[in-house]
């Protein structure tokens, strides 16, 4: 019964962390930023960090997407095939880097806090992106549980 819910939350949660601001950040008391993490990716790339965009791009947005339709897969189709196996060989690898993104925004809030650069305060899309990671694992833990022995 909670699993179709998680299943349809998880992916709703992470669109919205993907577009929905994830910092606020206020400098001098006069500008503030808040970016979301599409517009982040696309500042990047313009602003010739092309590497990093793609590496962001790569473990915030592409592989958290491959994760729910591997999960999705899992969860809809009978009796394995093609699905099972990439969830039983790719998800749990994709799973290892579930919250390293919200790890990394966190550590990017407390740096400018700190170095007094910025007052930065998190915004729905960091708790929307984290919720969804959370939720994805969760699925993931159930979908395994389900699934037997492996």
């Amino acid at each position: 019964m909670i699993r179709p819910v998680l299943l349809v939350a998880a992916p709703f949660l992470l669109a919205l962390g993907l577009i929905l601001p994830l910092v606020r950040f206020e400098t001098l008391y006069f500008f503030d930023r808040t970016p979301s993490l599409i517009e982040i990716v696309v500042s990047l790339w313009q602003g010739g960090d092309g590497l990093l965009a793609a590496i962001v791009a790569l473990v915030s947005i592409l592989l958290p997407l491959l994760k729910m339709i591997g999960i999705a897969a899992e969860v809809t189709t009978a009796g394995g095939g093609a699905g099972s196996l990439f969830y039983r060989r790719v998800v749990p690898h994709l799973s290892k880097w579930s919250m390293m993104d919200v790890l990394l925004v966190a550590i990017v809030i407390a740096a400018a806090k700190t170095t007094g650069l910025a007052n930065a305060f998190t915004q729905p899309g960091l708790w929307c992106y984290a919720a969804s990671s959370m939720i994805s694992g969760l699925l993931h833990s159930l979908t395994g549980d389900a699934s037997g022995p492996k």
